[in-house]
């Protein structure tokens, strides 16, 4: 009969051991009992950016890469961006479940009734230079809540923990159509609580010189699915950030600042700029295969960018939504000149062997940089947009980490490569 265990055998004292395996890992902790010698600290795991290291158990979001599955709670992302609304999606991430038609109308009127901040907030917010990055705005922003709602460090009170969450997901869009505003040297605009969490958005960041702004109901949906998409990715980057910084029990301000700041690298949040910059660089449609050409040659520094991911290794399920997406707002504000480009290089990359058997398939950045552009964004906001739908997911994988007794202060070990103990020198003596 198999056992649920993995034995080990130190070829370096022909020790052997047997560890538990359960949900498919065994504790790297318990490497530990694996020495030398009683004085030897005892053999670890070396494992640069988390490329097979769990480090939390979570019940959030489910990924696998290989056969392009996202689910949400158990929701395939493919049903969600469908049938359901960004709000919803809100509640099943923090709460576990779908909710009924009264526990939607009260969570949605919650979130409606904290979208308002202090008018200490635009006082500090006017204080970055008019050429300040968005990112930078919100970071600072929303790390500068933590000063507005004292309360917040008290994490294991269950009420005050939950009314930061919704005031965080609230208060999201506000600060970032603040952070827009400023960088455009217009002035603020007051959230309406008439309006849908998106349109109200939309409106913020639109209206002016009019008591109303008309919202394009096509691109108002367009938006609210893109932020579905966004609202959560597994232990990505910016997620992983917020654990490590929460784990040291700080308030959820600073812990979402630090996902904030994560997701400013260009690496995450900047890969759909990437992509727009990309298409630029070709310029035209007849010159796309001289372009993956030069990809395949491996010479200089270009790259296909929007393809791959470091976990799908097959369509990425939100590309697919987004491509539809992107037909529906062309049709609204016009093609964007780069889309017959994108659409060439999809059409070649998904038949090249060279890119399949690399597993390079369009991810969510590919089509979601047009899209913003044809509504009207700069660049530089991009990773905002990114960041009001990802607020969500920030806050339920915190709360989730605060509720589970095996997590502790993060503290990562190392394999220490500098000079061995040496003594102190005097400056004569150098």
């Amino acid at each position: 009969m198999s056992k649920e265990t993995l034995t080990i055998t130190d070829n370096r004292t022909g020790k052997t051991y047997e560890l538990p395996i359960s949900q498919g890992c065994i504790r790297t902790a318990d490497l530990r009992q694996i020495k030398v010698d009683p004085s030897d600290f005892g053999l670890m795991g070396y494992d640069p950016a988390f490329l097979n290291t769990a480090n939390c158990r979570s019940a959030i979001t489910f990924i696998d890469g290989d056969k392009g599955i996202l689910e949400y709670r158990g929701y395939p992302i493919e049903q969600l961006a469908e049938q359901s609304t960004f709000l919803e999606v809100c509640y099943l991430l923090m709460n576990g479940e779908l909710p009924s038609r009264q526990e939607l109308a009260d969570f949605t009127h919650v979130i409606t009734h904290h979208t308002y901040v202090h008018e200490n907030v635009k006082t500090f917010m006017d204080g970055f230079r008019y050429d300040a990055h968005p990112m930078s705005m919100l970071a600072s922003t929303v790390a500068a809540l933590s000063a507005f709602y004292p309360e917040a460090k008290n994490i294991q009170d269950p009420q005050v923990r939950r009314i930061q969450m919704m005031r965080m997901v609230a208060k999201m869009p506000t600060l970032a159509a603040f952070s827009f505003r400023h960088a455009m040297g217009l002035p603020y605009v007051y959230p309406n609580n008439d309006l849908s969490y998106v349109g109200n958005f939309l409106t913020m960041i639109k209206k002016i010189g009019t008591d109303s702004y008309r919202l394009n109901p096509v691109l108002e949906r367009a938006l609210d699915i893109l932020f579905i998409l966004h609202a959560d990715h597994e232990q990505n980057c910016s997620t992983t950030a917020v654990r490590l910084v929460g784990s040291s029990e700080v308030d959820p301000y600073s812990a979402v600042a630090a996902g904030i700041t994560a997701l400013y690298g260009p690496l995450h949040g900047g890969a759909n700029e990437a992509v727009l910059k990309m298409l630029r660089s070709i310029g035209h449609l007849d010159k796309v295969p001289e372009f993956i050409k030069l990809v395949k040659s491996g010479e200089g520094e270009t790259r296909l960018m929007g393809f791959g991911h470091r976990v799908y290794k097959s369509y990425d399920p939100r590309a697919k939504v987004i491509k539809r997406v992107a037909d529906e707002v062309f049709e609204v504000t016009g093609k964007n000149p780069l889309l017959e480009i994108a659409l060439e290089l999809e059409r070649i990359a998904l038949q090249d062997d060279y890119f399949i058997k690399r597993k390079l398939y369009p991810n969510v950045d590919f089509y979601s940089g047009l899209i913003y552009e044809a509504m009207g964004f700069q660049q530089a906001f991009f990773p905002v947009l990114f960041g009001i739908p990802r607020t969500v997911g920030w806050v339920s994988q915190w709360e989730e980490m605060v509720l589970d007794q095996e997590q502790k202060i993060a503290r990562p070990r190392q394999v220490y490569v500098g000079h061995p103990r040496r003594d102190y020198v005097p400056f004569d003596k150098r």
